[in-house]
């Protein structure tokens, strides 16, 4: 028997004083069996720093033709397109050829270093690419985090996202490698 999702209903609440975005947020996340925390945790990061009304979650991981995060306009125009961890390069491509603007965020602070040296003169072409790195302490401290009916916080100004939640508050700063 296949192993199903975990559902975790969270609210979060967004003030992003960069972007001038906020507002209340209630998600509800199906963790797949192979998905760490701190890769689920990841998502909702990735949604707090692109809150807005139309932007969703994709499927899932097992999902090849949607990314984690997009948001579309009325006429069904990918305006966003928002992948996490380290994807084929092909895989971005064909983002950037299909989204308006494309982000990656990646984690592994030994595998991102030798997944941008390989890639980064294939991916410069791309100028509605950006890529950056959330250090892998910062995801651990936020995973610890996850739980079902969690309540977040997030407050993001220059580029600094501060996350209150589980009576706790730690700061995670994304290093950009293609801003």
């Amino acid at each position: 028997m296949a192993l199903k999702s975990t559902i975790f209903k969270m609210d979060l609440n967004v003030a992003d004083l960069d972007r001038q975005v906020y507002g209340d947020f209630p998600l509800t996340l199906a963790r797949h069996p192979s998905e760490t925390d701190e890769r689920m945790m990841l998502r909702v990061l990735a949604f707090a720093l692109h809150a807005g009304d139309q932007l969703t979650f994709g499927r899932g991981i097992s999902t090849d033709d949607e990314p984690d995060l997009w948001q579309k306009d009325l006429t069904g125009a990918i305006e966003l397109w928002v992948e996490l961890g380290a994807p084929d390069p092909d895989r971005l491509r064909k983002a950037c050829a299909r989204g308006q603007q494309v982000v990656l965020y990646m984690y592994g602070d030994r595998a991102v270093p030798v997944w941008w040296q390989k890639n980064a003169s294939a991916l410069e072409r791309f100028k509605h690419l950006s890529i950056w790195q959330i250090a892998d302490s910062s995801l651990r401290s936020l995973a610890q985090m996850a739980r079902p009916g969690l309540q977040l916080q997030c407050t993001i100004s220059d580029g600094e996202v501060m996350v209150s939640g589980q009576g706790e508050t730690i700061s995670i700063t994304p290093s950009p490698l293609k801003p």
